[in-house]
């Protein structure tokens, strides 16, 4: 019998949260995929896996046994496919690197540069991630490092090198009654609709929604995106508005759209990150200090 790993994680997901909601977190998929995920792993084995109830999703005794024996099975899959990925890049002399957003903004290319410098032969090949994986590809392996917006889901388990912090900005449709302003205070935004990541990303998506900075008045989602260019566009066509880190003014300049310093919130941080079992890793090693030299130089 073959079974996907996809439906695997989904099903430790729950074992491990107790709950479809909390595991949506983590596997960044919604409730409804989610149930019927875990359904057909049921179908396909021929056993009940859970207890469902108002209060969670308890394991049966047969869930109990698979949830044991599957996070190391999952361990071994992952780290045949990074091994393999990895060597097929080395090969080619190709350092795959995730992004999101704008990267290590305007020292990007300075950083790829240098790399090819001290690696002579080789390349920074760079892939731009959707906010649905905040990790841009590294926590499945499909990338070596990965230049990222903290915080994102799965920090904990990567290595991770703070390179620089920025301000947060808002984006606002240019006709807003506050786009006039040189400076808005952040709780005169509270009540406003802000255009949204998926809730699959979780705490990313709560950081740049500041859900912790808003003394505990609730976030009115107007539009959910998952691209930089359709957020653009749900900012202008006036579905909401959104925290930026304040270089978006420089990539993300758009007509109809303006950007704006906040006060009573604070900043964004951008990071470097691989695989902690790339520290000894020579060629990711040399990528991580070019980020550590040039990211953080003045």
């Amino acid at each position: 019998m073959d079974i996907d790993t996809r439906l695997l994680r989904s099903f430790l997901a729950v074992a491990e949260e107790g709950s479809l909601t909390r595991a949506t977190e983590r596997v960044f998929v919604s409730q409804p995929a989610l149930t019927k995920q875990v359904r057909q792993l049921e179908s396909q084995l021929g056993v009940r896996l859970f207890d469902r109830s108002r209060t969670g999703m308890a394991l049966t005794d047969a869930g109990r046994e698979l949830a044991d024996r599957v996070p190391e099975l999952l361990a071994s899959w992952d780290e045949a496919l990074r091994t393999t990925r990895a060597a097929g890049r080395r090969s080619a002399r190709v350092l795959r690197v995730g992004f999101v957003a704008s990267a290590a903004n305007e020292a990007t290319q300075e950083i790829v540069a240098e790399f090819a410098r001290r690696r002579p032969g080789w390349r920074a090949e760079l892939r731009q991630a959707a906010w649905t994986n905040p990790s841009a590809g590294l926590a499945d392996g499909e990338v070596d490092a990965a230049l990222l917006r903290l915080p994102f889901p799965g920090q904990g388990a990567l290595r991770v090198e703070v390179l620089f912090s920025e301000a947060r900005w808002v984006a606002l449709p240019s006709g807003h009654p506050l786009a006039g302003r040189s400076e808005i205070a952040f709780r005169e935004l509270w009540d406003e609709p802000f255009v949204a990541a998926p809730a699959q990303t979780g705490a990313w998506r709560d950081h740049w929604l500041a859900a912790d900075e808003r003394a505990g008045r609730p976030v009115r989602i107007g539009a959910v995106t998952e691209q930089p260019d359709d957020w653009l566009s749900a900012i202008a066509s006036g579905y909401g508005i959104a925290l930026a880190p304040e270089s978006a003014a420089r990539f993300y300049a758009r007509p109809g759209v303006v950007y704006r310093p906040v006060t009573g919130v604070g900043p964004t941080w951008v990071g470097v990150a691989w695989a902690r079992a790339d520290d000894r890793n020579p060629v990711v090693q040399d990528f991580v200090r070019c980020c550590l030299d040039l990211a953080r130089s003045p």
